[in-house]
């Protein structure tokens, strides 16, 4: 989708800071973090959001999985933690209807989110 922002960033036609790549997935920092590691996975192909998931992104889904799981690797959350994230809508605070997965860690984190 040509007006996507995530679309746009996938594509390479805006910037962003990779953090790393897959067949299925981009991942890269965010831009106004949430905890000192806040990255962003986001699939290749376009999917407004969870909502919108069907049995044939089986792979996709499985494959932003993966990605975030190397990111808090790399990032050395694994052995502390870290949280995945998807909001679904405008009332969880999602901003762009591209499906993505928050990876946040790096202190401790609060519940409720936030």
């Amino acid at each position: 989708m040509s007006d996507c922002l995530f679309c746009r960033i996938v594509a390479g036609e805006l910037p962003s800071t990779e953090v790393a790549s897959s067949e299925h997935s981009y991942a890269f920092r965010d831009l106004n973090p949430g905890a000192p590691t806040h990255v962003l996975v986001v699939p290749k192909q376009h999917v407004t959001d969870a909502s919108e998931l069907e049995a044939g992104h089986a792979a996709v889904l499985a494959d932003l999985f993966i990605t975030a799981n190397a990111v808090a690797g790399a990032e050395g959350l694994a052995e502390r933690g870290y949280r995945l994230v998807f909001n679904v809508g405008a009332d969880s605070g999602n901003s762009v209807p591209h499906l993505h997965l928050h990876v946040l860690g790096g202190r401790q984190l609060g519940w409720p989110p936030g």
